[in-house]
């Protein structure tokens, strides 16, 4: 039997449910149906074969101790149609593949003010799933996908046409992308571990004025890709071990007017990867042990380069152009063997970055196998005697001696 206790809250009369396991045939969607806006379901623990459970009214949904629901790959768990819901404290496992319906265990449709904390999602294909939403709160889920092919993965945190959300502190992993937004704005991304998923870690397209901070990217086909988006904020991450053929830290295409600031990328095949990207700040980060820190393509214009480290890396920046438009300065370069004879810190001569070996390996990738060769040594040597032959703007007129400190 359903318990029933009155309170008074929010001047209405609201009721508390306590469902458990033998209720009924499917208890919680009769709670569902039974309940009253501002009532609240305490889901006790127990496994609920239970999915296509609708929310058309302002409820609290709260799991106490392990409250499963399983979908048994029949379809989706929960769609929520109203506005101020919480559903917090639940597992949702066994969300079945539709590639008509792109199938989620809790699903948002143009609502607001509804928050998803605390759940652990299993083996869904669409995991949560934001529609036409505004002012919700993403916040402490685990979302935990096993996706082995791109083409029949869904996304862990997937938002479309949507503003002003909030990602928060959750764990996604083994989907296609962790995080995926399309024609979303204003929204932040604060303190996610995104790892081991299949494409991005963090997919922006079409989205403007958005902030991401604070989050780990990590053992995915490429740590962030942000495309056709303006005003991105990105702040404070985690870029590391995203390897393979074309795998970045970032990927920049088509985008402007952004801030990548305090950034640590370490063990990415590409830490930045930039094409049609203008007016970029990129200040104060941490380029360590990738095979190219930056690759920053010919069509990149009026991008400030200033303050980052370049320590370690095999190569430190690559373009596909004679000229540079952009402007570097003040950076560190683990490779400049410079002077500094008046000791202000900064090397007396400018530094270029890009070496012939790079250009060359770019275009011919098996070329790579020379790296310590003496034909690699021959053409460090005729860049020196032909400095012409790489890019004669792209340089950092005020290379630092020793690496910047952040603190």
């Amino acid at each position: 039997m359903m318990v029933l206790a009155l309170f008074l809250a929010y001047e209405v009369e609201a009721t508390v449910w306590h469902i458990r396991p033998g209720d009924g045939s499917r208890p919680i969607k009769e709670a569902l149906e039974n309940s009253q806006a501002h009532d609240t379901l305490f889901v006790h623990s127990g496994i609920y074969e239970e999915y296509g459970l609708q929310v058309t009214k302002p409820l609290s949904i709260i799991g106490q101790g392990n409250a499963v629901i399983d979908g048994g790959f029949k379809g989706e768990i929960i769609k929520v149609f109203s506005n101020n819901v919480q559903i917090k404290g639940l597992v949702f496992k066994n969300v079945g593949e539709d590639f008509l319906e792109d199938r989620a265990a809790i699903r948002l449709v143009e609502v607001s003010q509804v928050v998803i904390e605390g759940n652990e999602l299993i083996n869904t294909f669409f995991g949560i799933y934001l529609q036409n939403a505004q002012e919700c709160k993403i916040r402490n889920n685990k979302i935990s996908g096993m996706a082995d092919q791109e083409a029949y993965a869904g996304n862990a945190i997937h938002l479309w046409k949507c503003r002003k959300i909030a990602i928060e502190n959750n764990i996604v992993s083994g989907h296609r992308d962790g995080i995926y937004l399309e024609f979303v704005d204003q929204s932040r991304i604060y303190g996610n571990i995104s790892e081991d998923n299949l494409r991005y870690g963090l997919h922006f397209m079409f989205s403007n004025y958005d902030t991401y901070e604070n989050n780990i990217f990590q053992r995915n086909g490429a740590g962030v890709a942000v495309m056709f988006s303006k005003h991105i904020r990105m702040v404070s991450n985690v870029f590391r071990n995203n390897w393979g053929g074309a795998s970045y830290g970032i990927l920049l295409k088509e985008i402007s007017d952004g801030l990548i600031h305090r950034n640590d990328f370490q063990h990415n095949t590409v830490g930045v990867y930039a094409e049609g990207a203008n007016r970029l700040n990129i200040r104060f980060n941490e380029f360590s042990h990738n095979g190219k820190a930056m690759d920053i393509k010919g069509n990149c214009v009026d991008n400030n380069i200033h303050q980052n480290n370049f320590i370690g890396n095999t190569f430190e920046v690559l373009t596909n152009s004679k000229s540079s438009l952009n402007h570097f300065e003040g950076n560190y370069w683990s490779q400049y063997h410079g002077y500094d004879l008046d000791k202000d810190g900064i090397g007396d001569v400018p530094y270029r970055p890009v070496n012939l070996f790079a250009i060359i390996t770019h275009r011919i990738p098996s070329a790579s196998m020379l790296l310590h060769s003496l034909i690699v040594k021959s053409l460090e040597l005729a860049e020196k005697l032909f400095p012409q032959i790489i890019p004669e703007q792209l340089q950092d007129e005020k290379p630092m001696m020793k690496p910047i400190s952040y603190d």
